[in-house]
């Protein structure tokens, strides 16, 4: 979403690469190349020459809100260290793309270098700290984060588009910029130059610093940051985006089917629990109904799950970020970030979010094009391949084939004929054509209407369009025949069920029949609307714990509490599981908790299985004692919830390992113990 906004003009800088353009989202020069006060020059990498900078950095002001840090940082705290700053708003995609190649940096560079996260929003709901904070969760950044909400920290440097990368010395003078993607080939060699530079003068200060991150002490939940959701009646499909899997349930009980991904972020193909995603989204089923395909994301690759046998395969691109866009077969075609799929007649569409395009894909050939867009992204409608997307996140058919699509960044929803071939024409719906500023919540007909980053849609048998009005937090539904939308639920942001309900920035919709699934992304849940009654449920995911790595595989999830040695006597005896649960919650009523007691030696376990749902902590075990030693391992999952939200599900998994030495004259429990705490949400 590369952007250019009024500002002061870029500081006297030798920019490393001329800002992007929307004919090339990737960045318009090469890498050497470099601008002062608009004059062209040239930069040399050759490591005898000086990287250091001429311009001293201006400080952060105070009084802004800071994550990923116990306190605000200051560029003079961070003498000696080669600091990275990184301007960016977090429904640009292009800004997604980049992270990364951050993280690559700060892999590489782990003691000399500093990234600092500087988030200018665009749209008024990404200046809301909280909302930062969810999105540092999902898309797990470990840097440093300063919202810079008023644009001071922007003007003050003079950036004017998103992503811009600027690099400030160890001695904290400014080296230059960056605006665009593309960040790490352009900036690795001056980092390591600097590095290089600064360690033979004893400036550079390589000392490991590390920060309190967001993610630190934040329970697990079911799901985390779900984007989209598809069913087909019988089996709701849902994309864990945070967990980088799909979940498969019975839509009516909530009873957990299967799970296709071991849940940590990767690209691997093969059996359902062994494949690896990266921020999957939408999905669709192959006309047999036999094959799930998944939109992989930040793999930038359509995946395919055999729904019989659970292996995954990928069914289209190579893996890597393509571009310029090209169409090409199979595993042999780059794509960049597919967002939404939607199957018709054979043909697999794809809305393309990285290349500002929609493709589709023979699912009988493998060969895939795009279709809609010329790859700049702007708000121009007109021929199918002369229109201009934003950044198309959401799908839907109407019956005559018409393919309706959510074209976020510019807060619109869009229309393309492409069942016409070379005579389709894209048009506007409900949402401004004129460019990608005008958004906001207005209801009302044609361009009139106004609505801020919608991600999802869904035809229902109503007749209606529903739309995910993401950054609003709104469900909201189009009449197709007047032109015109009205918001259907949600107000401000929040979690309520019932009649009158809250969403939280809600990524993806499914309909089936006289149900609406909605993908309540920053609830962390998955919301039933009755679209007759409004009336609004969250779903209660059950059993999803039997597909969860155990506690002896490397990607458990869960504590370990090694309990150490206890003393007890012999003869009828316990085992207490203590768990402290946050004040105000209780162990789900629904949702089933559990422990699995495993003893040897001196211990010997009547019911090693026991149920915990609903449980009152202490939960007492009875357990017979004999001479000599021996040991017990508790493994728990413990499923609880917050007494006034009891479908907002969050997850405890813990295993006590502990050795037991019978001696007489000791007492007869063995306490297992652990306090389960809650950061405050401001933490």
């Amino acid at each position: 979403m590369i952007r250019t906004v009024p500002t002061a003009l870029f500081l006297a800088l030798a920019l490393l690469a001329g800002a992007c353009s929307n004919a090339d989202e990737r960045g318009g020069a090469e890498p050497n190349s470099s601008s002062v006060d608009g004059l062209s020059t040239t930069t040399t990498l050759d490591p005898e020459l000086s990287f250091a900078g001429t311009v001293a950095a201006p400080e952060f002001p105070e009084g802004l809100d800071w994550l990923n840090t116990s306190e605000p940082l200051t560029l003079a705290g961070l003498r000696g260290k080669v600091v990275l700053l990184d301007f960016w708003t977090y429904g640009c995609i292009n800004c997604i793309h980049i992270i990364p190649d951050l993280k690559r940096l700060e892999a590489e560079f782990s003691d000399e270098l500093v990234v600092i996260g500087v988030h200018s929003a665009k749209f008024v709901n990404e200046s809301e700290t909280e909302n930062i904070r969810n999105v540092i969760l999902r898309y797990e950044v470990e840097h440093p984060v300063v919202n810079d909400r008023d644009f001071l920290v922007w003007n003050t440097w003079g950036a004017n588009a998103w992503p811009t990368t600027v690099l400030v010395d160890p001695g904290g003078n400014v080296v230059g910029g960056h605006s665009g993607e593309g960040v790490y080939e352009i900036v690795q060699p001056v980092i390591a130059g600097l590095v290089a530079e600064f360690d033979a003068n004893g400036v550079l200060d390589p000392t490991p610093i590390s920060f309190d991150l967001e993610v630190d002490g934040r329970p697990d939940t079911i799901l985390s940051f779900p984007g989209k959701v598809f069913t087909d009646g019988e089996t709701l499909y849902i994309a864990d985006t945070g967990h980088h899997r799909i979940v498969s349930a019975d839509p009516g009980t909530g009873e957990v089917i299967q799970v296709y991904g071991r849940g940590s972020a990767g690209y691997t193909d093969g059996p359902a629990l062994e494949a690896e995603f990266d921020s999957p989204q939408g999905m669709a089923l192959s006309p047999d109904g036999a094959t799930l395909y998944v939109a992989d994301t930040n793999n930038h690759a359509i995946r395919a799950v055999d729904l019989a046998s659970g292996a995954v395969s990928t069914a289209l691109g190579d893996g890597e970020q393509g571009w310029p866009p090209a169409g090409g077969i199979g595993r042999d075609v780059s794509l960049a970030s597919p967002w939404a799929l939607e199957e018709r007649n054979g043909l697999l569409y794809i809305a393309m979010a990285g290349h500002h395009q929609i493709w589709f894909v023979d699912l009988e050939t493998g060969a895939a094009a795009p279709l809609v867009g010329n790859a700049r992204e702007s708000t121009l409608n007109g021929p199918l391949p002369e229109a201009e997307l934003a950044q198309p996140s959401g799908l839907a058919f109407d019956n005559a084939g018409v393919l309706y699509f959510a074209d976020s960044e510019s807060s619109a929803i869009r229309s393309a004929e492409v069942e016409l071939g070379d005579s389709g024409v894209t048009d506007i719906v409900v949402g401004s054509d004129e460019n990608l500023f005008d958004f906001g919540d207005v209801d009302g007909v044609g361009t009139d209407a106004r609505l801020q980053h919608p991600l999802g849609l869904a035809l229902a048998d109503d007749g209606f369009l529903y739309v995910a009005d993401t950054y609003n937090s709104k469900i909201k539904r189009i009449d197709l025949a007047a032109g015109s939308i009205q918001t259907f639920l949600g107000s401000e942001q929040g979690w309520e069920d019932g009649t009158d309900p809250l969403f939280y920035e809600p990524g993806g919709l499914a309909a089936f029949g006289d149900r609406l699934f909605v993908a309540d992304t920053n609830n962390h849940a998955v919301r039933i609307v009755d679209l007759a009654t409004g009336e609004t449920t969250t779903l209660v995911l059950k059993g999803i714990e039997a597909f969860a790595p155990s506690p002896t595989d490397s990607g458990y999830a869960g504590q370990v509490i090694d309990a150490g040695t206890v003393e007890v006597a012999p003869g009828p005896g316990f085992v207490e599981l203590a768990i402290t649960l946050p004040a105000g919650h209780k162990v789900n009523e629904e949702a089933p908790s559990s422990a699995q007691l495993t003893a040897t030696g001196a211990v010997q376990v009547d019911e090693a299985a026991i149920a915990l749902t609903g449980a009152e902590f202490p939960v007492r075990v009875p357990v017979e004692f004999t001479e000599g030693a021996g040991s017990i391992v508790a493994d728990l999952t413990v499923i609880y919830c917050h007494q006034e939200t009891e479908s907002l599900c969050l997850i405890q998994q813990l295993r006590f390992q502990a050795g037991v030495a019978v001696v007489d004259g000791t007492g007869s429990a063995l306490s297992l113990a652990y306090t389960i705490e809650l950061p405050g949400l401001g933490g």
